[in-house]
């Protein structure tokens, strides 16, 4: 069967310059850097050798997307410049590996109208297959009304938006997870559990703040088998009821969500998923090169769940493509 990875990283070196004078002039940003040794040559590397990675891991596609924190700690116009030239070396990057590489167009969300316009570009004129974004920029959460142009945009485009982890702000990395050394405190904030909290949170911000009814046709994709939030919203439903919201966190989950396994490959957090948003909601992903595929391919690990062939083949690729044929370009 055809399988698809749909959160599959890269970075360019004028990104990593970008992010390294950024990080100079805020201390309270997230301070990214190219990871040291294999991780960062892989990072950095779009061809060949990560065509190799994939089909060590049995992954036919990637969705290729620029990696946390993308350009959300630039500055507006920083983040404008960049947002154009890193779709357009995303697209010709598609263009070289038509058949094995797809993308996801980078948005210069500090500047919400220039995003939408450049989101309409990459869709429309790049063949892009919606955008992947971060929770806050700055000290705007993603329901702030500022980044409702980039939400129509999507919703017209019928494009989807994936929302994608990015370390906790300054002061709740210290009040939570500091006190364990410099190493531990990072990974605790990151991908111990930090990264995972902030993007959930966010997804039940837009229901709580009304996004997802202003824009009720929003397409978004959560990671990691939901960002932890999957896990309680028998809960949070409590909470959307108090909130006197329209639907429950379960059913913005089941219409506006999809669900995918970030490189977590879980099959009890596979069958949870399938169970609680629908087998037609869940899709594959790698998070390369953070992760190494799954023992025995994408097709061992699949076939390990019990699931029907059917089944596996939606959450394989059949998920993804019909959710991007549906794309108004």
């Amino acid at each position: 069967m055809k399988t698809i990875g749909t959160e599959e990283h890269f970075v360019t070196d004028y990104v990593l310059a970008a992010w390294k004078q950024a990080a100079a002039a805020d201390s309270q940003g997230d301070p990214r850097a190219l990871p040291p040794g294999e991780m960062g040559e892989r990072l950095l590397e779009v061809g060949a050798r990560r065509i190799a990675a994939m089909d060590e891991a049995g992954l036919d596609v990637q969705v290729i997307s620029l990696t946390s924190p993308g350009l959300n700690d630039l500055s507006a116009d920083e983040a404008v410049r960049l947002q154009t030239l890193a779709n357009d070396h995303i697209a010709q990057l598609v263009d070289a590996h038509p058949d094995r590489l797809q993308g996801f167009a980078t948005l210069a969300c500090p500047n919400p109208e220039a995003a939408a316009g450049e989101l309409e570009r990459a869709v429309r004129k790049l063949g892009l297959q919606g955008a992947l974004i971060f929770g806050r920029t700055g000290e705007r959460n993603l329901d702030h009304a500022g980044n409702w142009p980039i939400f129509e945009a999507a919703q017209a485009l019928r494009a989807p938006l994936y929302i994608h982890p990015q370390a906790p702000q300054a002061a709740v990395r210290t009040a939570l997870y500091s006190g364990f050394g410099e190493a531990i405190d990072s990974a605790f904030a990151r991908h111990g559990i930090g990264w995972h909290y902030e993007s959930g949170v966010q997804f039940l911000r837009l229901a709580l703040a009304g996004v997802l009814d202003r824009f009720p046709d929003l397409q978004v994709m959560l990671g990691h088998w939901g960002e932890v939030i999957l896990f309680y919203l028998d809960r949070a439903d409590d909470l959307a009821a108090q909130a006197g919201l329209p639907l429950s966190f379960s059913e913005y989950i089941r219409r506006n969500a999809h669900i995918t396994a970030g490189g977590v490959y879980s099959e009890r957090y596979l069958r949870w998923a399938v169970e609680v948003a629908g087998v037609e909601r869940i899709m594959f992903a790698t998070d390369y090169p953070y992760r190494p595929g799954p023992e025995g391919g994408v097709g061992g690990f699949l076939r390990r769940t019990g699931l029907s062939q059917a089944d596996q083949e939606l959450i394989a690729s059949g998920n993804w493509e019909r959710l991007v044929d549906g794309i108004r370009r």
